[in-house]
């Protein structure tokens, strides 16, 4: 009789339970479907009316929407959904930490891959102290009987001395000036393409393992690290065949939370995000897919420079038939990758440089661009004059966003406030 009642009542309250879980069931498909729009923050007020009519206009609550067809996002990574560049900073981070898998002829042979010898350009300041051009073959003997000697010095090379031993020494001094003035010489007096492709060749020998246990170590340093930055002089006692010269680099690294927070709520929405850059892409993966990050991007959704490998580990060369992803070679990347797949271009592109300037542009399904503001001139400047003249107007296809480049935050403007300004601007 017991058993006979508890039995009744348990299917009596299971009947009377039915129509509350139904209830439960539609809110939560109703919640799934429901729109949902971006933190404000640092956004400007514009900025974030526009991305979030965007995302109304063509995400899941939208008439028309197909899961099969699902809109994307394509964002640039340095300097775009971060403050500073991270493979520059793994630049530096790899030289204070001699992290090299080369041995002494290696090292020779990935300094001088890809690069013309003779004078880097004087007219872009690459002139030693005495005000002399600086050649390329004469600074390259000097890295390399740098890291020669610190080779045989070193104890994580095989000798005795240690890492803070071998900071305090000139020869330290010397290679970290020499190497990153290098870097920005090459870059500025060769196309773009040979000093991005230099950069990584430095990973040769390296297991994409290895590589990301490096890159992670790199970015948590970083952004700890004060924004700052940092003349680098090279030791005015060993001169070498180039002389004394001196670096420039803007240390540390910060994440920008309105990109996070965006690209979350974008996939919210029913939208894929990506990420195209002109660092290496597995870098990058290790920023933009690290959970402990925030943007939690696929590892398969980052597409940058690629590297042929053998043997499991990195090459000094560029994987063959890959494109070159910078400029007009992010468009190729996108239409090879993306829209070749997709039969679609993608509704949203966002970017800071010259670098992401044909992207921004070149795909007739984009309905908005965001170009982070750096104040910057050329073909990226251009996009930021059709931003800032078409601040409140509904359906602007380019907008602006500023930041302060002393806190590494996004403000809630249009205008930036460069390092070590007191006077925030809309343009160059």
């Amino acid at each position: 009789m017991q058993r006979r009642s508890l039995i009744k009542a348990m299917g009596t309250g299971g009947l009377l339970a039915a129509p509350a879980f139904a209830a439960t069931v539609k809110s939560t498909q109703s919640a799934a479907l429901s729109f949902q729009a971006i933190d404000p923050a640092r956004w400007s007020a514009f900025n974030a009316g526009e991305l979030n009519h965007l995302m109304q206009t063509q995400g899941k609550t939208s008439h028309g929407y197909n899961i099969k067809r699902k809109p994307y996002a394509v964002f640039d990574w340095d300097n775009t959904c971060i403050m500073n560049d991270c493979e520059e900073a793994l630049l530096v981070y790899q030289i204070d930490h001699l992290a090299y898998k080369l041995n002494q002829e290696e090292f020779a042979e990935v300094l001088r891959t890809g690069v013309p010898n003779g004078p880097f350009k004087v007219e872009a300041g690459y002139k030693n102290v005495e005000g002399k051009p600086v050649l390329m073959e004469d600074i390259a003997a000097d890295v390399d009987a740098d890291y020669r000697w610190l080779y045989t010095n070193y104890k994580g090379f095989g000798g005795t001395m240690s890492m803070e031993q071998i900071h305090a020494t000139e020869q330290f001094k010397d290679f970290r000036a020499k190497l990153y003035f290098m870097y920005d010489a090459i870059c500025d007096s060769h196309p773009i393409e040979i000093g991005y492709k230099w950069i990584i060749y430095f990973y040769k020998n390296m297991t994409p393992g290895e590589l990301k246990a490096l890159a992670e170590a790199s970015n948590d340093y970083n952004l700890g690290d004060a924004l700052r930055k940092v003349k680098m002089p090279s030791s005015g006692k060993f001169p070498g065949k180039a002389g004394q010269v001196v670096a420039s680099h803007f240390f540390g690294v910060r994440i920008h939370d309105e990109i996070v927070n965006l690209m979350n709520t974008l996939r919210a929405n029913g939208f894929d995000v990506y990420v195209s850059t002109a660092s290496l892409d597995d870098v990058v993966r290790v920023f933009a897919g690290n959970a402990k990050y925030g943007y939690n991007v696929p590892a398969e959704n980052v597409i940058g420079l690629r590297l042929e490998m053998q043997d499991g580990k990195y090459t000094n060369v560029y994987k063959n038939g890959w494109h070159f992803n910078w400029g007009p070679g992010k468009t190729v990347g996108i239409q090879r990758e993306l829209l070749a797949k997709k039969g679609f271009g993608p509704a949203l592109v966002a970017g800071d440089s010259d670098g992401d300037a044909w992207m921004l542009k070149d795909f007739a399904d984009t309905k908005v661009g965001v170009v982070v503001n750096r104040l910057k001139t050329g073909e990226i400047g251009e996009r930021s004059k059709s931003a800032a003249a078409a601040i409140w107007q509904s359906g602007a296809r380019f907008i602006l966003q500023g930041r302060n480049e002393s806190t590494g935050i996004f403000v809630p403007d249009e205008k930036t406030l460069k390092y070590g300004k007191t006077d925030p601007q809309l343009l160059a």
